[in-house]
């Protein structure tokens, strides 16, 4: 490939964010992605990005690859809600599945604090929220289900019990449920869809509308993950669908419940964010959030900015629940994405979509690497490069020269397994 030359802007200081905000324009849904879940850099200019978006172009909230229970404690913080807690780094104990650093880490501590302190004497319609958008938390979603009908609701908390008790013979172990179902015709589909329905159907059991959002939220992931689990047995790109598809119901239910001018930031890895029509991933069937957001709400309306990095450190696991590790992340490939725009100059950079027009080898497909939280650099040429129209699959991308390890909270994992993350681990 020709060593070309195109028009960016260097990447130094906050104030060079202008050019992307000024692409950004008046877009309702602004996706950020990053190359890996342990990359310092990609989370700090999230930050800055989502600062500019929150202040400037009044965004409403940030939703993020995590799951909803453990986020909405996060949102609680934020918004200083009673009895939420007062410690940033107490609260990010919450995060305690493998794997932990992807949101428990001092860079998220760094946003949750300034979302604090923006929140502080703010109307509650006016403070910014903070929620997940995943799918895995079956059970901690039942809990809390149950926990709150309880208080509030007996004849839901029947529905909600049942579906608890359908659940119990498998231990709490997510593989196991999905594993069960793969071999014996009985699953628990019809009683998470009872405790949905019932949920939904209740009377609005408290002045709190947030809280009510919550609950009925945590029975929808009950119902997807389910699904999910039943469809990661079957193997093919079925689950990896039913975790995007939940991704993209989520958002549109936070901007419908935030109102018809709310906006939306998101914080997901590229391989969710990136359309997934212009990468090999439209070859199995597979679609993502950042090509459902684009369908539903126009181009001009969603704004898809990826991230990545030529060389540098990484947090990552060997495999799926080993010990974290500060992991060296090679020169990428010959001929990569990221290997173009190091030859291009060491500078870190923002590339718009629009300056590439003019680039045939970009409107083909070449590897874009992408890492996932089970990695070995060793391996990175065979399995960590997504064939990707680069122009297509993102409107902006932030590129970084040399990166470093995103920093952990030091924390315990709980032990148990997890199942894995078809189909890279992202």
């Amino acid at each position: 490939m020709e060593n070309r030359h195109f028009n960016y802007t260097r990447l130094t200081k906050e104030r060079d964010l202008d050019v992307l905000l000024e692409e950004i324009g008046d877009a309702r849904v602004v996706m950020l992605g990053e190359a890996s879940h342990g990359t310092s850099e990609y989370y700090t200019w999230r930050t800055a990005i989502s600062k500019r978006l929150i202040q400037d172009k009044g965004f409403n909230f940030i939703a993020v690859e995590g799951d909803w229970p453990e986020c909405y404690a996060v949102n609680r913080l934020v918004k200083g809600y009673q009895n939420a807690g007062n410690r940033i780094a107490d609260v990010l104990q919450v995060y305690k599945r493998w794997p932990t650093w992807m949101w428990a880490n001092w860079e998220v501590a760094a946003l949750v604090e300034w979302l604090r302190d923006f929140n502080h004497l703010k109307n509650v319609p006016e403070k910014a929220g903070f929620y997940g958008l995943d799918v895995y938390s079956l059970w901690e979603s039942l809990d809390q289900i149950l926990s709150y009908l309880e208080r509030n609701d007996g004849k839901a908390a029947e529905a909600a019990r049942t579906a608890v008790n359908c659940f119990e013979p498998f231990n709490r172990d997510p593989q196991v449920y999905a594993q069960a179902t793969a071999f014996v015709p009985t699953d628990c589909e019809k009683e998470v869809i009872e405790m949905l329905q019932r949920v939904q159907s209740q009377r609005t059991y408290s002045d709190d509308p947030e809280n009510d959002f919550n609950t009925k939220q945590n029975a929808l992931v009950a119902v997807n993950a389910e699904k999910y689990y039943r469809a990661m047995v079957r193997g093919g790109g079925s689950s990896w669908n039913v975790r995007d598809s939940h991704m993209m119901e989520t958002l549109d239910r936070l901007l419908e419940f935030h109102g018809p001018e709310s906006k939306a930031i998101v914080w997901e890895h590229n391989t969710h964010i990136g359309d997934a029509r212009y990468t090999d991933m439209a070859d199995d069937g597979m679609h993502n959030i950042g090509q459902l957001a684009r369908e539903k709400y126009g181009r001009a309306r969603v704004k898809l900015v990826g991230c990545g990095t030529y060389q540098g450190t990484v947090i990552a696991g060997k495999s799926w629940g080993a010990p974290m590790q500060k992991m060296d992340v090679p020169p990428a490939v010959k001929g990569s994405w990221e290997e173009m725009l190091h030859r291009m100059g060491t500078d870190d950079k923002i590339i718009l979509s629009r300056d590439l027009r003019d680039a045939p080898e970009l409107h083909r497909r070449i590897g874009h690497r992408a890492i996932g939280v089970v990695y070995d650099p060793k391996f990175e040429a065979f399995g960590n490069y997504v064939p990707t129209v680069i122009p297509e699959r993102y409107d902006a991308f932030l590129y970084f020269d040399e990166t470093e390890a995103v920093h952990p909270l030091r924390m315990k994992t709980s032990s148990g397994k997890e199942p894995d993350l078809y189909p890279w681990n992202y």
